[in-house]
């Protein structure tokens, strides 16, 4: 019986999807519930599971081509037996195993020694099929010309690839420019003495993880650093509707997380009432369900203020974007050891810059510099993140 795989119902706000990526082929047998071809969104990766056991028959829609909800991508032949190809070896015929072991060692030999280092190195970085490149080599052997010239690309010419943008690519590109050209966007930049951070984690990070099963990290302080800036400077936690302010009574802190399809911005929900060892917990989760695409566009929505951390890459210094509707973005960056004045004496200290851009459509210089200051003197003695002082 044949089975029409179609596209799932799309998130709200999204009109189609682009076949990303098949994981099987036609004539492949496929199991109830596999993941069958992904999907991609300008939001989030989808993943479209086979209907039932059988063989994927055809693939109606190959990668590339945009489709929309409940749209027919494929058929599965339900109840088909398993490809005698793709059952366990020990099932082929015992004499053909006995007569051929010397046939499939030479055709191995020519597999692996076809094509030297060099040409094996292009083709993995240009996705290059190197069997279906003809060598010139000694004995047929493939070299990196080879390989070069299967991609059209002559000896003394820099080679070029163009590939299109991701979905998410161009829709990252549509709001950063949508942001720049729609708000009055300022900067300012602090600098943090994360000694009393560090020390606190020194002491505490093995129990902590003991107790909770996670490690301690920065960005729960920053977290709670943040959502006690925000009570008290409730303008940078609104955002502009038309000509009104909407002035939000919650605390969504969007956490930026890099995957190899970009930046995306998971939302931790009412951070002010998480621990810092939910909110360290939350985040893993956040990261990990990130680079494996399997966030929902749910968890990418509503946020109130958003905190990017570029330290993680090495960088020290850097001016964030905001991420639109939210009215400031908070950038953390690399943690320096750097010479201070403290007490009328130069001392060493792990020091941040930290930088917050904000619309200053709603929110005034003074605004974004104490708030920013706020956030420094709580991270700089953070038993007041305790205390709520």
């Amino acid at each position: 019986m044949s089975i029409e795989v179609k596209v799932p119902m799309l998130p709200e706000s999204i009109a189609d999807a682009t076949v990303s990526t098949w994981h099987k082929k036609e004539g492949d047998f496929v199991s109830r519930d596999e993941n069958l071809v992904d999907l991609e969104t300008d939001k989030v990766m989808l993943e479209v599971p086979a209907p039932s056991d059988g063989i994927l028959k055809q693939i109606i829609k190959p990668s590339g081509q945009v489709v929309q909800a409940n749209q027919v991508i494929a058929i599965v032949e339900a109840g088909a037996a398993k490809p005698v190809a793709q059952q366990a070896p020990q099932a082929a015929a015992k004499p053909a195993a006995q007569q051929a072991p010397q046939a499939a060692t030479k055709t191995e030999t020519k597999t692996t020694t076809a094509a030297g280092p060099a040409a094996r190195r292009v083709a993995a970085e240009h996705d290059i099929d190197v069997s279906k490149v003809t060598g010139t080599g000694k004995d047929g052997r493939i070299t990196k010309e080879n390989v070069m010239s299967a991609m059209g690309v002559t000896s003394g010419m820099r080679p070029e690839q163009r590939v299109p943008m991701t979905r998410i690519r161009v829709r990252i590109a549509e709001r950063l420019m949508e942001v720049t050209q729609t708000t009055a966007m300022l900067t300012t930049f602090n600098e943090i003495n994360l000694q009393q951070v560090m020390d606190l984690r020194q002491r505490y990070k093995d129990k902590f993880e003991k107790v909770h099963n996670t490690r301690l990290g920065f960005m729960s302080f920053f977290v709670k650093a943040s959502v006690e800036a925000l009570k008290r400077f409730p303008v940078v936690n609104a955002s502009i509707d038309g000509t009104d302010i909407v002035y939000h009574g919650y605390f969504d802190i969007g956490v930026a997380v890099s995957t190899e399809r970009g930046l995306v911005v998971p939302v931790l929900r009412n951070a002010d009432q998480m621990s810092m060892a939910e909110i360290e917990i939350k985040i893993a989760e956040y990261a990990n369900r990130a680079r494996a695409g399997k966030l929902t566009l749910e968890e990418m929505q509503g946020g109130t203020f958003t905190i990017t951390n570029g330290g993680v890459f090495g960088s020290l210094l850097s001016t964030p974007i905001l991420n639109s509707p939210q009215s400031a973005i908070l950038g953390m960056h690399k943690i320096d050891q750097r010479p201070i004045v403290e007490n009328g004496q130069i001392v060493i200290r792990p020091m941040m810059y930290v930088a917050m851009s904000y619309d200053h459509r709603i929110i005034d210089g003074k605004d974004s510099v104490t708030f920013l200051v706020a956030i420094k003197e709580l991270l700089e003695d953070p038993t007041r993140l305790l205390l709520e002082v």
